[in-house]
Parts: C-alpha cells; structure tokens; sequence
C-alpha cells in the first residue's frame, strides 16, 4: 500500500487547524496569553493570505511559522 506525499498544500492547512483549535484557546484562556494569542492570529491571517494568493514562497514561510506554536 503506497501512501501518497504530504503537500505543502495539505499541511499548511492543517498546521492552520492544530494551531487555531488547539493551541490558540490555550493561549486565549491566560490571562496575559492575549499576547501571543495576537501573533498567533496574525500567523494565521498570513497563511490565509498565501493559501489564497497561492503565493508558495509564503507558504513555506507560515508554515514554519505555525510550526513553531507549542503547546
């Protein structure tokens, strides 16, 4: 059974989700968490940008962006 590659395509969107579902409303429930609850919101707002623009270089940049949000 082949599995196919994970795009760039497919995991900017998903890192899109891990990080508004899971890791912003951490953030979100701090009380001095609205700080990085705002970057985090300004990530995702650019990766929405680049998806739509289809802007690849961009892209790869939010996605290493989002990566970089723990938990």
């Amino acid at each position: 059974m082949s599995e196919t590659p994970d795009t760039l395509g497919h995991a900017l969107p998903r890192e899109m989700t891990r990080v508004r579902d899971k890791v912003l409303p951490l953030y979100d429930a701090e009380p001095m968490g609205f700080l990085a609850a705002g970057l985090m919101r300004q990530s995702l707002d650019a990766a929405a940008r680049a998806l739509a623009e289809g802007d690849v270089v961009a892209m790869i940049r939010c996605h290493e962006d989002l990566k970089g949000y723990k938990v």
